[in-house]
């Protein structure tokens, strides 16, 4: 027998909790911004998390901390943090994953530097948007569906990875196969400028091609050599040149290196290059295209190989991640706001999750910008309404019998 349905909250009275836990998710903000914790600093990526594992545990999950042995990188541990509803999946109970990271682009000493403020109702500091804002909005929207008894879902996850803003090398295979068992996924990235939420990212596929040529003295017997600098000038132009051929690809060459002396006919050249693209066949078609030019090498005696470094997979705009904005969308104006979507060349974890087939919608954080630079900002405004909507969001999608 399935279980009864819960009559769900007002959004009104989620939108109220909301301002109510205002101060307090400012005060702790100012908590989080003060913890150093870049990429590369385990220990301070290592302190948010045992300050994020201790709110968990007070709202009832269960959480574990995964420590990485990543060659060449001292990263801090992944949070992995679960809690079951009242509902199971054969009963309509769905499950959800709220996904974070722990870790900032800055270095140790620039919390003390430039250290967290507020002027007006504008928030500043190192990570305050990206993506301790965000982070710090996930725990308060689980903090306010606790207190209204809320539990109608099969189970919530909470991920905060610790190496996000590096490409995530060491927490990608854990983010992956937590991406596997959840019905929908709900990226605490930060709203875009100017407010939009985010329904795509482009994928990302990074490859070496290797050109070799045929070494000769440059001066007495140049026609003996092939090369290999000449061939990588003519690959880069032809690379290039695949921009604007097919939408939302785009191609760059971002690496040349060739040769080590200038009276030596270069037998040897490499070039790396990223490409960008909105969908998997995006992707398939570029990496098809490039293996064509390799095959026609420009310069007589030459020979070019490619190899695919990494691949990010695309967080495609689907119809599926559609309806949850349609859902997004209704709750924002019934909170007193409008949102549209974005779709971004930026990649994050969210693409790694939508890699493994979960309904993916990123950007539910407050309002902030400029990431990545002094000027970093939050709008301390816009907390409540984001955390609202993001309380509803995780209401709504945890039934399957409700109506939506």
């Amino acid at each position: 027998m399935s279980a009864p349905l819960r009559q769900q909250p007002r959004t009104a009275d989620l939108l109220s909790s909301a301002r109510a836990r205002q101060n307090q998710y400012v005060s702790e903000l100012a908590e989080l911004v003060a913890i150093d914790s870049g990429s590369y600093s385990a220990e301070g990526v290592n302190q948010v998390a045992d300050w994020v594992q201790t709110r968990l545990h007070r709202l009832g999950f269960t959480v574990e901390r995964i420590p990485h042995q990543h060659p060449g990188l001292d990263v801090g541990d992944t949070l992995l943090a679960r809690k079951q509803g009242r509902l199971t999946p054969a009963e309509g109970g769905r499950r959800i994953l709220l996904a974070a990271h722990m870790d900032t682009v800055f270095d140790n000493g620039t919390a003390a530097e430039r250290p967290f403020r507020i002027v007006g109702s504008t928030a500043y500091g190192p990570g305050v948007s990206d993506d301790k804002g965000g982070l710090l909005a996930g725990l308060t929207a689980l903090q306010i569906l606790q207190d209204h008894g809320i539990h109608e879902y099969a189970e919530l996850v909470f991920l905060a990875t610790p190496d996000e803003e590096i490409g995530s090398p060491a927490s990608r295979t854990v983010t992956e196969e937590v991406a596997r068992g959840v019905h929908y996924a709900l990226g605490l990235e930060g709203a875009r400028e100017n407010g939009d939420l985010v329904i795509a990212r482009k994928g990302v596929a990074d490859f070496r091609a290797t050109v070799t040529g045929r070494a000769a003295h440059a001066g007495i017997e140049p026609e003996r050599g092939a090369n290999a600098a000449l061939c990588a000038a003519h690959l880069v132009v032809a690379l290039q040149a695949l921009n604007g051929h097919r939408d939302e690809v785009t191609v760059n060459v971002g690496v040349v290196r060739a040769g080590n002396r200038a009276n030596i006919v270069c037998p040897h050249a490499e070039l790396r290059i990223e490409v960008r693209a909105a969908t998997e066949a995006g992707i398939r078609w570029a990496q098809q295209a490039i293996t064509g030019l390799a095959q026609r090498p420009a310069v007589p005696g030459t020979s070019i190989s490619v190899e695919q470094l990494d691949l990010c997979p695309p967080m495609e705009d689907t119809t599926a991640a559609r309806d949850v904005l349609e859902q997004a969308t209704t709750t924002a104006a019934a909170l007193g706001f409008t949102i549209g979507a974005a779709a971004t060349g930026g990649v994050g974890d969210a693409n790694l999750i939508a890699g493994q087939g979960a309904v993916v919608l990123d950007g539910l954080g407050p309002v902030g910008g400029a990431d990545h630079t002094p000027d970093e900002w939050l709008d301390i405004g816009s907390v409540p309404q984001r955390v609202a909507l993001l309380a509803t969001l995780i209401s709504s999608l945890g039934e399957a019998s409700v109506d939506r």
